[in-house]
């Protein structure tokens, strides 16, 4: 790869063994995608979670930690994704105390490195949100797609170790995305049934990913009647992560670099798939269980937006939760103090519900809180949930916002 003098130096371990190692890193990762050269990137953002990390990850970052301030502090502003404990109801989920102890051991030396723990995959509707043309260094599915399609900025799938390493020397390999052949259109859908709620629109995501089924194809997406509002496009891009790996989406007609067809591809050498609805319920029938007592309800996975909290606020106004049932809210602490200070928290809470933050479900002991809570059959309208937490021991099923309070009120699905 080509270097400039400052890569060069930083390489040599001239600014420190932090740095030295990040560039180190980044070299190979770029080698394997055979990046010719890096790009400076403005925002880094990492996962964080401790279940991930595990006790070598947490030794490993604490290394970083103990050198001098002004070898270990990140570049540039790096934030994280959530983290697997709420310290206020970690207990109440069947986690540990040393569940929560390694949890602060990372936090100290995140923070020792200059990151901001913002916890959150929803970055991009609360804290300065990238701008087109940017430059990133992002490493949650749901916020690189996000990031790259509805807002025009650029970034790859950063693993833990190289958004780390982008964010001490601001620097990521030029290969993917970063690169304008990259963004084009591979594939082409037509939408002749329009989704409803945020369970459709992640129903929607599911399909596209599953029909792309790689990183390096670009859907195309052709037939939405009306512009979709963030929360929307959230819960379909994030599905279309989780089930397909697809990094980038363009929405005709909505998504900046997609004004028209043309603009993204050549029309005539694409034909349109159509997507209709009996693809929706195929979704819907893969993860059904109508009648069967529901052990919890959750929302998360992405995070929920303030808008969220006041609709499931709405929705659980003068409503209690079966005893036998969990239901949980899961949201960023930005958001979460606004919710407070809004009393939406307080109203979701007073129907029985555990309001969290700063956590995601499944990035969360989401195996151990199963088995701590006789967790079996989990509700959810986060389509990107479902595909996921299957490997965890759960019966999972995708419903609406509404459907899944009203089972969490009757105890079973309805």
């Amino acid at each position: 790869m080509k270097l400039t003098e400052h890569e060069e130096a930083m390489l040599a371990g001239e600014e420190g063994e932090p740095r030295r190692w990040a560039m180190d890193h980044m070299i190979q990762v770029g080698r394997f995608f055979d990046a010719e050269d890096f790009v400076p990137v403005v925002q880094a953002h990492m996962m964080a979670d401790t279940e991930s990390l595990g006790e070598a990850g947490v030794g490993f970052v604490e290394g970083l930690a103990a050198h001098p301030e002004a070898e270990r502090r990140v570049r540039i502003p790096m934030i994280t994704d959530p983290r697997g404990i709420d310290f206020d109801h970690y207990r109440t989920l069947g986690q540990t105390d040393a569940m929560a102890a390694l949890e602060r051991r990372a936090i100290a030396a995140f923070e020792a490195l200059g990151i901001l723990m913002t916890d959150t995959c929803i970055n991009y509707q609360t804290i300065m949100p990238p701008v087109r043309g940017e430059h990133l260094a992002y490493g949650d599915t749901g916020v690189v797609i996000y990031s790259n399609s509805v807002l025009g900025a650029r970034s790859n799938f950063e693993g833990g170790p190289s958004a780390l390493a982008a964010g001490l020397t601001g620097r990521t390999p030029r290969y993917g995305l970063h690169l304008d052949e990259n963004r084009r259109a591979t594939k082409r859908f037509r939408v002749t049934h329009q989704p409803g709620g945020l369970a459709d629109w992640g129903a929607l995501g599911a399909i596209l990913g599953k029909r792309a089924g790689s990183y390096w194809e670009v859907p195309a997406i052709e037939g939405i009647a009306a512009v979709p509002g963030s929360d929307d496009l959230k819960h379909m891009g994030a599905a279309m992560a989780s089930f397909g790996s697809v990094p980038l989406f363009h929405l005709i007609g909505v998504t900046p670099e997609a004004p028209n067809i043309a603009a993204v591809c050549d029309p005539a050498a694409l034909e349109a798939e159509e997507i209709g609805a009996a693809d929706f319920e195929a979704v819907y029938g893969e993860y059904g269980a109508r009648g069967e007592k529901v052990d919890v309800v959750v929302f998360s996975a992405p995070q929920l937006s303030l808008v969220e909290l006041r609709d499931l606020a709405e929705m659980l106004d003068g409503k209690r939760i079966h005893p036998a049932t969990t239901l949980l809210a899961v949201t960023s602490p930005a958001v979460a103090a606004d919710a407070r200070r809004l009393g939406l928290a307080a109203r979701i809470e007073a129907s029985g519900a555990l309001f969290l933050q700063g956590m995601c479900f499944y990035q969360s002991y989401a195996r151990e809180m199963a088995e701590a809570n006789g967790w079996t059959r989990l509700l959810t309208n986060s389509a990107k949930l479902v595909n996921i937490i299957g490997g965890y021991g759960y019966k999972p099923t995708l419903a609406s916002m509404a459907d899944c309070v009203a089972s969490a009120v009757a105890g079973e699905i309805v």
